[in-house]
């Protein structure tokens, strides 16, 4: 009697199906290291869903001609539909925002007159405020210190793509690599211009990808000092860029 028992084998996974599957844990470690500094009313599990579709916009886009390593790559992308959903929730206060503004206006206004990056006391004394306050509202807008391309004058719908500024990409446009090649120039200097210790932490949390407390532990500070730090860092960043394009 012939055996008439269906045999089903395996779907052969696919190469974008592998890279789903090694780098899908960036998702959540990247959507809960946002969270940690964001009111109680965000949910982490929005953030996550966010991320996935990012993940999947870096999966159908990579391109490994580009020299980059994809989790490299992916981490960005994730990051930044992260970002992108948190500014469509317009989730932060009025009070938050008028407090990071006047921490922009702070710093962009001392490093102006002074020529070199703005000390803590330099700007405790400008808000009239004391250095301990300073930190408190430095730890506040900590989960605001985003910096994007819409701060430096660049729309999205222009083609303009940050995450291509790692590596020079091979286009068709000479005027689209031109744009590129200055604005990877433009954010080398903006960095290289930062203190020491700031230059580190970027490196740290945006390449090396450690979270606030494993910095800490790097630098031997506590992780609320890397968080000032950080927004310190970014607000210093936004200023000169926006210089910069003015």
């Amino acid at each position: 009697m012939l055996n008439t028992k269906l045999k089903y084998s395996e779907p052969v996974k696919t190469e974008k199906d592998n890279l789903l599957e090694k780098n899908i844990h960036l998702v959540k470690i990247i959507a809960y290291q946002v969270a940690i500094n964001l009111p109680p009313h965000i949910d982490v599990n929005d953030l996550i869903s966010a991320g996935t579709i990012g993940l999947l916009e870096a999966i159908n886009r990579f391109d490994s001609g580009k020299g980059v390593q994809f989790n490299t790559y992916a981490s960005i992308r994730i990051r930044g539909a992260i970002m992108d959903e948190l500014r469509s929730m317009d989730w932060m206060t009025r009070s938050m925002r008028d407090k990071s503004n006047q921490l922009e206006k702070a710093y962009g206004e001392i490093e102006r007159r002074t020529g070199r990056p703005a000390e803590s006391d330099e700007v405790a004394k400008y808000l009239e405020i004391s250095t301990d306050e300073l930190n408190s509202l430095l730890s506040q807008v900590c989960a605001v210190s985003v910096l994007n391309l819409e701060d430096m004058g660049v729309n999205h719908d222009d083609g303009m793509d940050i995450l291509e500024c790692i590596k020079d990409p091979e286009g068709k446009d000479p005027m689209t690599i031109v744009k590129f090649n200055e604005l990877k120039k433009m954010i080398a200097e903006a960095v290289e211009a930062l203190p020491e210790k700031e230059k580190l932490i970027i490196s740290l949390y945006y390449y090396d990808e450690l979270t606030l407390k494993e910095i800490g532990k790097v630098l031997d500070i506590t992780e609320s000092r890397v968080c000032q730090l950080h927004s310190q860092t970014m607000l210093r960043l936004k200023t000169k860029l926006k210089k910069c394009v003015e």
